[in-house]
């Protein structure tokens, strides 16, 4: 990686631009995919992956598979991402309970859940964080 690829993340904004390009543009509104990115200490990106791809309404996470991918990676932090294909970025109980459920992991593992961002398919997004819930 050169280091004019190496991004630092230091706002949700920062975090929706990284995130973004990873959806595909033509099933954001037909499908919920989600996403993991990677920080290190100083918050640069270590790299990202995609955890699952689901239905109109909804995607499986697997915490087991964050942590895993987090420690090998010698993650310090870590960001969620999923969009939400009616373009609405309210959380539902669901997210807010996969989050709730990591963030207690990733304090145990002393790894930082930097943020949760959903993400519509018009552009726009929601941080847990901006939100002063995480």
């Amino acid at each position: 990686m050169k280091l004019k690829d190496v991004v630092r993340i230091t706002s949700s904004r920062d975090a929706f631009d990284v995130l973004l390009p990873l959806f595909d543009t033509d099933t954001i509104g037909l499908r919920e995919d989600f996403f993991l990115l990677l920080l290190n200490r100083a918050n640069y990106v270590l790299g990202w992956f995609k955890l699952s791809s689901g239905g109109t309404v909804g995607t499986v996470v697997d915490p087991k598979l964050v942590f895993m991918l987090a420690l090998k990676t010698n993650a310090c932090s870590i960001i969620l991402c999923h969009n939400h294909p009616s373009g609405n970025l309210n959380p539902s109980e669901p997210d807010k309970s996969i989050t709730s459920k990591i963030k207690k992991g990733a304090d145990l593992l002393e790894i930082r859940l930097y943020d949760h961002l959903i993400i519509s398919p018009g552009g726009g997004y929601y941080s847990f964080a901006d939100e002063g819930i995480l």
